[in-house]
């Protein structure tokens, strides 16, 4: 059985206020601009999370299965998750300067 939900709706980013695409690769979950997110979820796209709090970017981390991924902190209740970063897309792609940073700056 499944845990994912497919919901690949557009959203403003609650953190720096960009007005966010869905993404045509996948279900877009995180600004392309600042990388911010929100916690929303429990199993992606659920919307299950009753937090609501702001996933902030740590880092970048690399699966061998998905690829480059952004790993988030919620800044309210403390839970992790991971975001595959979209580069090869042709709608809002993840900033590469912003990602760049993430990967030269981790966050502890």
């Amino acid at each position: 059985m499944s845990r994912f939900t497919h919901r690949n709706e557009s959203f403003t980013c609650i953190n720096c206020g960009l007005q966010v695409e869905p993404s045509e690769r996948t279900c877009r979950n995180h600004c392309p601009h600042c990388l911010y997110s929100v916690h929303l979820d429990v199993f992606p796209g659920d919307r299950q999370a009753n937090c609501g709090g702001i996933m902030e970017p740590l880092r970048i981390e690399y699966n061998s299965r998905k690829g480059y991924q952004i790993v988030h902190r919620c800044q309210r209740c403390g839970h992790e998750s991971r975001n595959i970063v979209l580069q090869d897309v042709a709608v809002q792609p993840d900033e590469q300067e912003a990602l760049y940073e993430l990967m030269k700056h981790p966050k502890a």
